[in-house]
């Protein structure tokens, strides 16, 4: 099964999802905010990606149909419409990589934190550890290159930017981003339903939090 229709490309995984690949991100949120908003009968996940949105499905559910459906959407909007849940993060902004942010954007110090407290941010899609998410804003200033060598370490909570996301590092790991700061906000918490702070969809809001 190969469904087209303009810039969007249905695909189907074996007998348990479609695959629907669209042209870039602002059109996976928007098509995933569209789904959420009016559910297409058997799907029972949506998972996205950069480019991608895996619709999950039930048992005895038909692809076709699903993709069918989905093929009849009217095309992505841009993202935006009507926010949905805002998280706010206090942020510290001293973290290590601040100055070279500042020089790689052509800002000072207080204009990258200015900038990045500003900006409204939205939870895209989640991976490489539990509970981070990719999120992108609404200020392209703050679009920055990854670190030439990533870290070892990353401690937990950071909060950093690369390409056109910022993400808050939910537990100690390697990490290659440019660290603005650090929040103690637990954006992946066992013992809380749902674990992860920082889902698909949600809006963030970052605050200055000052130094202690």
């Amino acid at each position: 099964m190969n469904h087209r229709e303009g810039a969007v490309r249905v695909l189907r995984c074996a007998d348990t999802g479609v695959l629907v690949e669209v042209a870039g991100l602002a059109e996976v949120i928007a098509l995933r905010a569209a789904l959420a908003a009016a559910p297409v009968p058997g799907v029972t996940d949506l998972v996205p990606a950069a480019r991608t949105l895996l619709l999950r499905i039930g048992p005895g559910t038909d692809p076709d149909a699903v993709a069918d459906a989905v093929t009849a959407l009217p095309p992505p909007p841009e993202a935006g419409g009507e926010p949905g849940e805002t998280v706010t993060l206090p942020v510290v902004y001293d973290g290590e990589d601040l100055d070279d942010v500042a020089a790689l954007t052509g800002l000072s110090r207080d204009e990258v934190v200015r900038a990045h407290t500003e900006a409204t941010w939205t939870v895209a899609f989640c991976g490489f550890a539990p509970g981070f998410g990719y999120m992108v804003g609404d200020d392209p200033r703050l679009r920055v290159p990854r670190r030439g060598e990533a870290r070892t370490r990353v401690p937990a909570g950071s909060v950093a930017l690369a390409g056109e996301f910022t993400g808050v590092y939910p537990r100690s790991s390697p990490g290659g981003w440019q660290l603005l700061g650090r929040t103690e906000a637990r954006v992946w918490d066992l013992d809380r339903q749902p674990p992860g702070l920082l889902r698909p969809g949600v809006r963030v809001r970052f605050t200055d939090a000052g130094l202690p």
